[in-house]
């Protein structure tokens, strides 16, 4: 079953077009693990971003129900 987070962060790189301020949705296969959350989610944005995770500075997040 999925699972889905909202996620409110920004990206600061010296990219000007992937720079900014993002929120949304973020659907999952599994849940983040309970000790990881933040660095998993960093992970992922970073990923679909393609910028590194310290690219990725999480405002706010909270699990969907």
């Amino acid at each position: 079953m999925a699972s889905k987070y909202y996620a409110h962060f920004v990206t600061e790189t010296s990219e000007p077009l992937v720079c900014g301020e993002y929120s949304g949705v973020v659907e999952l296969e599994s849940p983040l693990r309970p000790s990881r959350e933040i660095r998993q989610l960093r992970a992922l944005l970073a990923r679909n971003f393609d910028l590194s995770a310290e690219d990725i500075r999480i405002l706010n997040w909270a699990t969907l129900h």
